[in-house]
């Protein structure tokens, strides 16, 4: 079993950035694969990035290609999401999220998921 909790959302003026965190309990947490969805009012859930169970490995969806950075701790348990260049579309409930593979992040069909943590993006 694997918890995962959030932290760091909030509020920021376009252009602005925001640092997310995830820490997991269990002894387990390098053996996911991990990542990060979000999901937006009146929207489907979407994987924005994952990182590999090493940390070798990150996918970003296009729509934040560039402008955010997954990273993770294995010694600490701990996955983070920098989030810079901020724009008002990526306002969304961000929700972490662990998965046995890669795969799982192309559906909603991952082994674990966090509370969500507020990502609020003003023009």
């Amino acid at each position: 079993q694997v918890q995962l909790v959030e932290s760091g959302g909030g509020s920021v003026q376009a252009g602005g950035s925001l640092r997310l965190s995830c820490t997991a309990s269990g002894r387990t947490f390098s053996s996911y694969v991990m990542g990060w969805f979000r999901q937006a009012p009146g929207k489907e859930r979407e994987a924005v990035v994952r990182i590999s169970a090493s940390g070798g490995s990150t996918f970003y969806a296009d729509s934040v290609k560039g402008r955010f950075t997954i990273s993770r701790d294995n010694a600490k348990n701990t996955v983070s999401l920098q989030m810079d260049s901020l724009k008002p579309e990526d306002t969304a409930i961000y929700y972490c999220a662990a998965a046995r593979t890669p795969a799982q992040f192309l559906t909603p069909w991952v082994d674990y998921w966090g509370q969500g943590t507020q990502v609020t993006v003003s023009s």
